[in-house]
């Protein structure tokens, strides 16, 4: 994978890590307000959990790829 490829996937990457961001905050304001009902709340956590999973899988990948256009240099 060329050094332009390499750039392009970690943007994309950070868009989608952002997006989740946005999903988290949203999540946590829901459970936060009050209105929300202990099962609704669970759901909330469950799908607030996933994210975070998938937000620490983006950014290994992000520093693994990093690290690789380091050494490239």
């Amino acid at each position: 994978m060329g050094k332009e490829a390499l750039l392009w996937s970690v943007w994309t990457m950070t868009e989608t890590y952002e997006e989740k961001i946005e999903q988290l905050r949203l999540i946590i304001a829901k459970i936060e307000d009050g209105t929300t009902s202990l099962d609704e709340s669970m759901k909330l956590y469950e799908q607030g959990a996933a994210l975070v999973k998938q937000c620490e899988t983006l950014l290994a990948d992000a520093e693994e790829k990093i690290t690789t256009l380091d050494r490239d240099a």
